[in-house]
This record gives structure tokens, sequence and C-alpha cells, in this order.
């Protein structure tokens, strides 16, 4: 009986590791997989899996290898980021970021309080939709695995957020260039650094010449989530997940700063191929039939949340006297990350503002565990949880 038991918990993870493969296989080669997003792909499933007539899953495997992957995905995506063209960027686009950092800070806790009475995870779910449009979908995981949010949940805020982020993306390649120019000045390339005509990091591919580099940005990965946990336990006396995730985020960015680190080509991509292994397995602990009933709930909390943050932001821009391609370039980092900075860039026909797009977009990926974790513990700490 444990046998068996042994080989479907096995099965479970290498089914939550394999399917990335086939999600990012299947999104180069057919236009419909590809406009829904190996993301979306490999959370529906896990979510069909889990949900099978007959089918019933160890969930403990599940949970581990969930678990697992945000420790290890957060070095792998932060070791390309170079610190030091941070303080190279020009101050407008460096305050036009800090601006939609606190817009995302206000309007997820001014949300999150609106819907206090209503949704019993509020503040962990507003800290969550901090780290994720400051940063991205691996502060999402990571915020939400430090204040212990429950696997349904995530799922609901997820599928919530790719719903809300497409339509804002929709306006951003849209009506956005053209909506923000009536109350935004113009871009001026005299006001933006040198550095600005050059990508800000490199974002490189899967080859076989990867290899080596991304087996080499694994081990330290996991040395530094080895490290991490021994730090909270000599602490603590105990694995506290949000300390584990803030002393890795910080050893990271650490180990960043050495050129070596930095040239580990394939270290991003690894880092999301692992965050999309996250999306399966918690995908796979997801019952259909308890995400049914707060759904429309968590979708107004996100939607409230993205449009009063892009709002907030593009109010305080025109306050600061942003112009309007920073403003917009500085949103997308914030809200979508690095991947969404080149087609943006290309609807307002500025490639000046790629480079720095891209540098934003890895800042918010550093900082966003911090302020959503932040921002979590603060509402709990004032308002109750």
């Amino acid at each position: 009986m444990s046998g068996a038991w042994t080989l479907q918990a096995g099965a479970q993870a290498l089914f939550c590791v394999a399917t990335p493969a086939v999600a990012l296989w299947a999104a180069e080669r057919s236009r419909v997989v590809k406009a829904l997003g190996p993301v979306v792909l490999c959370y529906l499933a896990g979510i069909v899996l889990t949900n099978v007539p007959g089918l019933s899953l160890a969930s403990h495997a599940s949970l581990a290898v969930s678990e697992a992957a945000v420790p290890l995905a957060i070095p792998l995506l932060l070791f390309s980021t170079d610190l030091r063209k941070w303080t190279k960027l020009a101050k407008g686009a460096l305050l036009s970021f800090g601006l939609a950092c606190l817009s995302a800070v206000t309007a997820a806790s001014a949300v999150g309080l609106a819907f206090r009475a209503s949704v019993d995870e509020w503040w962990k779910v507003a800290g969550m939709l901090v780290g994720v449009y400051v940063g991205g979908a691996a502060n999402m995981s990571a915020v939400g695995l430090a204040v212990g949010t429950r696997s349904e949940t995530f799922v609901l805020l997820n599928a919530a957020d790719v719903v809300c982020g497409g339509l804002y993306l929709l306006f951003s390649l849209s009506l956005a260039p053209r909506l923000l120019a009536l109350f935004l000045r113009p871009f001026t390339a005299e006001a933006h650094h040198d550095a600005f005509e050059h990508p800000g990091e490199k974002l490189s591919s899967w080859t076989r010449a990867h290899a080596r580099p991304m087996a080499l940005s694994f081990l330290l990965s996991a040395l530094i989530a080895a490290v991490s946990a021994g730090v909270a336990w000599g602490v603590l006396g105990r694995l506290d997940a949000g300390l584990v995730l803030l002393v890795i985020t910080t050893l990271a960015l650490g180990a960043s700063l050495a050129p070596k680190v930095r040239a580990l080509d394939g270290s991003f991509e690894l880092g999301e191929y692992v965050l999309l292994v996250f999306c399966v397995a918690v995908g796979s602990l997801a019952d259909v039939r308890q995400l049914t009933g707060a759904s429309s709930l968590i979708l107004l909390f996100v939607l409230l949340t993205m449009l009063g943050a892009a709002a907030l932001h593009f109010a305080l821009c025109a306050l600061f006297r942003i112009d309007r391609d920073t403003a917009l370039i500085s949103s997308t980092a914030a809200i979508f990350g690095p991947p969404f900075i080149g087609p943006v860039a290309a609807a307002l026909k500025n490639r000046a503002l790629v480079g720095p797009g891209l540098t934003l977009g890895l800042a918010g990926i550093a900082l966003g565990t911090y302020f959503g974790v932040g921002t979590a513990w603060a509402l709990r700490a004032l308002f109750g949880g």
C-alpha cells in the first residue's frame, strides 16, 4: 500500500515538472495556446487533474512541490539583475516606478479594507496583489507562501489577475498612448540617460549552450535556499516561510553583484520554468467545488486594485510632470514585468525605453516580496486578520 502511495506521489511530482515543458512546446506551435499562455495552461492542467472523477491525488506531494518551487525560482529570476544599473536610470524613470509601487500599495490596502468583511483572507490577498503589481507572479507566490494563503484563494487570485491583466494589457497596447497624451507631457530623449538605448538585462533563450550555466545557477539557487532556511532556523528556531523568503531575496540580490553570477545565461528562463512547475502543483490542489463561491468577489477585488493602482499612478505622474512614455513603461514594468516591455515600447514607437523598462521590471521582482509581505503584515497588525 505504501509502495503504491509512493509511486503515486512520484508520478504527481513528475507531472508537475513535465507539464510546463509541454505547455512551452505547445505555445510555440499553436496560436490558441500562445494566446492562452503557458501560465494559464499549467494552472488548468493541475485543476483538471485533481478534478478527474474517481482520481484521488496525494495532496501532500503537490504541496511539497509548490513549497519547494518558489524558493528556487526567486534566486534564478534575480541572478541576472544588475543593481548598479538602477542608479544609471534617469530620475524620471525611477520616480515613476516608485510612484507605481506606492500606488499599488495604496490601492491594494484601500480595496482590502473595503473587502474586509466579505473576504476572510483580505489582508493576504492585498499583500499578494502588491507583490504581483510591484514585481510579478514569483512575488505573488512568495507572498502567498509567506503569509499562509490557502491554495484555493491563490488559484482564484491568479485566474482573476490573468483576466484583469489581459484587459489592461490590451488597453496599454491600444488606447493608453492616446489617452495618456491628453494629460501627460510628451517624451523627450534628452531627459534620459544614454544607457536607455541598450537593454538593461540580457534575457537569453533555451539552448544546449545554456545547459551548464543553467545547472550552475540551479545549484546556487538551491544553496541560497538551504542557507536561508538555516538562518531562519537559527534565528527563530523554526522554518518561518516569511523570513526564509526575505533572506532568499536578499542573498540572491547579493549574489547578483558578482559578474560571474550575472553571466549565467538562462537563469531567468529556468526561474520562469520553475514557476510554471509551481502553477501546476497549486492547480492540482484546487477543488473546483471550493472555487465557485468567492470567485466574483476575488475578481472584483483584483479589478478594483489594478484600476486603482493604475489610475493613481498616472495621476501622480501628471502631478510630478513625468512624460507619457516613461509613465506607461514604468506601469508595465510594475504590473507585468520584463516580458511585456518590448510590446508596449513598440506600441509607443519608443525603443529608447526598452532598456530601462527591463531594468525596472527586474527591480520590481527584487522588491515585490518585500513590499507584498510588508503590506500584508502591516494590514494585519493595524486592522486584524
